[in-house]
This record gives C-alpha cells, structure tokens and sequence, in this order.
C-alpha cells in the first residue's frame, strides 16, 4: 500500500499532467472552455477587444492548481463595453485583463459570485486593471468591483478614472460574517470630488452587517488623488487591519464608520497642503491606532489628522457608536493644520465623549498651528508621553503631554511603481 504522501504526490502529479493552456478566441469558446476546465488548466483569451462581454467564470479548482483566465498578454486582452465579469467557484485565478471604459449604466462591473446564492470561495484577481475616462451616467451607483463570500485576494492591480456614485470596491459579508480579504499592492488611481455619499474608494462590509467580524486585510496600497468623498476608506465592520498603505493628497481619510476591533498602522498621509487632506476618524471600540506618519494634510473636523467623534445615546446601527477602548500611540505628525480633533459631531444628538481611550508616545511638529481642539470631555482620556510642539496646545496643560522638540522619524511612501499591474 502506498503511504499517504505517495498518493498525494500522484494525484498532484496527475492534475499537473492533465493542465492545459486552451486559447480562447471568442465568447463562444470561452463558454465552453469553462465548462470543461480542470484544475491547473490556463484559459488564454486573446489580445484585442472584448466588447459587451459577459462573462460568468465558474469552476473549482485546487490550492495548488487554480483554474486562471488570463490575456495572452497582459494588458492587451480588453474588457469593454457593456461587459461584466462574474466568478462563481472555488480557487479561480483572473490575471493579466484591462477592463477600459465600462459602461457606466451597468451597476456592477466584477463580482466574485455567480449569483445571490453562489459566492466565490478563495479566488484571486492579480495584475488586472480598470481604467475609464466616461463621464458618470446620470445618478445610478456603478461599483467596479464586489467580493462575496471568503478567503479572496486582490493584487497588484490598477483602478483609476471612476467618476460619478458608486464605491470603487466594495466587500460584501453574508449574514454569518465571513470575508477574510486580502487587498494587498494595488494602485488606486486619481477620483473626483463626488459631493455627496456614494464615492468612497473602498468599503469594506455596510451598516447592517457592521458588527460582524470580516477579518480584511489591507495593505501596501497606493491611494492618489482619491477625492470621491469624506471617506476614502469606509470601514463598516470588524476586526479588519488596514497596514502599511500610502495616501497621496487624498481628500478624504479612513473612517472607522462602524464596526469594533479594527487596527491602522503604519500608514503614511502626505497632503502635500492640498486643500481637505485628512487622515483618520474614529467611531466605535477596541480600535488601535498606530505607528502612522501624517504630514501637510490640511483638513479639518472629519478630515482632521485624527478625529475622534461624539457617539449618539443608544446609536442605531447606522449613527455613531461612542468611542471606547480606543490605543492611539506612536504616531508621528508633522505640519498638520488640524492634529487632534476630539468630539467633533456630525449628528445633533452627538453627546458622548471617548472614553478608557489612551493617546500615548505620540509626536506633533505644528509650529504655526494649534495642535489640539477639543469639544467634549476629556476626563475618559489618558495622555502617556506625548511630545507635543506647535503654536499652541489648544487645551489646558496635561500630565503625558510634554512641550518639547519631538523626534520626527518618517516612514517611507509608496512608489507608483511598486504597486499596480505591471504591464
């Protein structure tokens, strides 16, 4: 009898023997090459337009041997048009596409689910991009890309020209939570100024499903010119990680809208003093704050440096949970016009301060601005070894806040080349 491993390694052996690479010329034969695709297999399309394509990517293949659609060179393969991309299966791979100027009357452009009751399982969209130069198509939302269901990846690739309502990238949690993303070395290019909700760049999770853990993690993405709307990053659930990203003269922050338990750390904001640069607000519990570099970012309330805000009585799931719990420490801030704003609230019946929240080794240079504005309470705030220096501290002095020369160590943003499809 053959030992376990023996079998492994002949059942691997066969799948990889078995793998084709099938070239695909038209829709016709791309329908029948994914009804017949194996593990392993590679189906090719080829180089030129694709307009009005629909195409619904199903399968299953394996960890080791994904099925992939690719273009038979990256880039070359465009998507466009009234086309859509649906993946519905397990360990599916998309690689190397150019979807170019999607009509902008279609509310979804790729999603990773066949259909409300078939969302994919550990698939991957790698050195893909979208690019548009179309004006927006009246008031419809057009989301460009929508994960359901668990264990995805998105890499490497490019999204840049989105006009008009509709998140750029959205992640959906079922009602049992789910999610576990990785969004990892994209380059998300320049948005307009929307001026109205409806245009953040990502959301992960939305106010139902809020207090669902969805486990994300977002890093090393370049976020440029990214100016839809407030809120660059939308975070509306829990437990996500949002780590070692650039924002480039983004007018906008991440915002922990709702959801507990997220961290951010790491990152880097340069404002580059463009007008409403902002950096981090915070709703919510047991959110840490950490170890990020802030410089010349000009906004201020919600687009402060960090903004923490006052929480509703009893807040519905879609108001404003007070802070609680909340580690902000090890930041540094150079020239910021607005470092600290506490208790700013966009909601009347916002009353209540943060709370058993610590701001420690923290490091402010403003020397031309007031460092802190505070509108609540601040008896549920402990200062540890803040080095603060600025024009004035904006609140009475404080025991862990010291008026001295800080030590400013920037971290180093992303390059353009770094991230992105490489093609």
């Amino acid at each position: 009898m053959r030992s376990p491993i023996a079998l492994f390694l002949a059942t691997f052996l066969s799948f990889t023997a078995q793998a084709r690479d099938v070239s695909i010329a038209n829709a016709a034969a791309l329908t029948a090459a994914i009804s017949a695709a194996q593990p392993g297999d590679n189906l090719i399309l080829r180089k030129g337009e694709w307009r009005d394509a629909e195409i619904l990517f199903t399968g299953k293949g394996t960890k080791d041997a994904p099925i992939t659609l690719k273009a038979a060179v990256p880039g070359k393969t465009v998507i466009t048009g009234k086309s859509s991309l649906r993946i519905g299966g397990e360990h599916l791979v998309v690689e190397g596409l150019l979807f170019k100027d999607p009509d902008t009357s279609e509310s979804d452009l790729i999603l990773f689910r066949e259909d409300s009751k078939n969302l994919a399982q550990h698939c991957r969209m790698t050195h893909c991009a979208v690019i548009s130069a179309l004006p927006p198509a009246g008031a419809q939302d057009c989301r460009w890309l929508g994960l359901y269901g668990v264990g995805h990846r998105v890499d490497h690739c490019s999204f840049q020209g989105k006009t008009g309502k509709g998140t750029t990238f959205a992640v959906w949690l079922d009602l049992e939570g789910d999610g576990h993303h990785q969004i990892d070395h994209n380059y998300f290019g320049p948005r307009e100024k929307l001026g109205k909700n409806g245009g953040e760049t990502i959301r992960v999770g939305d106010s139902k499903t809020s207090m669902l853990k969805a486990g994300c993690l977002v890093e090393h993405n370049l976020f440029e010119k990214c100016n839809g709307e407030a809120e660059c990053i939308s975070n509306k659930s829990c437990g996500n990680i949002y780590r070692e990203n650039t924002f480039s003269e983004v007018s906008g922050t991440i915002t922990l809208r709702h959801g507990n338990g997220c961290t951010v750390e790491k990152n880097v904001f340069i404002g580059n003093e463009m007008n409403g640069t902002g950096g981090i607000r915070l709703i919510g519990e047991d959110h840490l704050v950490r170890g990020n570099y802030l410089e010349n970012l000009t906004g201020d309330e919600t687009r402060s440096g960090i903004c923490f805000m006052l929480g509703i009585p009893n807040s519905p799931a879609n108001g404003y949970f007070q802070v609680k719990r909340a580690l902000v420490e090890n930041n540094t801030f150079v020239n910021c016009a607005h470092t600290l704003f506490i208790g700013f609230s966009e909601d009347k019946k916002g009353s209540l301060p943060p709370v058993e929240t610590v701001i420690s080794g923290n490091h402010i240079s403003a020397p031309n601005h007031t460092l802190i504005q505070a509108k609540c309470a601040l008896d549920g705030i402990t200062w540890k070894g803040n080095i603060f220096s600025g024009k004035a501290l904006g609140i009475s002095s404080t025991p862990g806040i010291e008026s001295s020369v800080p030590k400013i160590t920037a971290l180093k943003p992303i390059k353009r080349s770094e991230v992105g499809a490489a093609w």
